[in-house]
């Protein structure tokens, strides 16, 4: 039997960018604090994952000011949520051929 593993999308490997897509297809919006809140990591790993994400134009970055506090918000791109479905769908597919073998 074939497994396409090439299907998974190396974008999504990492459980941070994994959760990070989550929330960002589940929300219409999401600010920098409230994910690092949510899942519970650094700033750096979380600024580190969140560039890789944009560099793949999986998410797109929305600066602001509330007030004099600088805010940055992350949506999901039409591109990412399309890249994110196809992980989830491969992956779909993955538990189902390993549960015919």
């Amino acid at each position: 039997m074939n497994i396409a593993f090439d299907k998974l999308d190396k974008a999504f490997e990492n459980r941070v960018r994994l959760q990070v897509m989550s929330v960002l297809v589940a929300n219409e919006r999401y600010d920098f604090n409230s994910l690092k809140e949510l899942l519970n990591i650094t700033d750096g790993n979380l600024a580190s994952h969140l560039k890789g994400l944009e560099r793949e134009e999986y998410i797109s970055v929305h600066k602001s000011f509330l007030g004099r506090k600088p805010n940055t918000n992350y949506e999901a791109t039409e591109k990412g949520k399309k890249a994110f479905k196809d992980h989830l769908d491969a992956l779909e597919q993955l538990i189902k051929q390993q549960k015919k073998i």
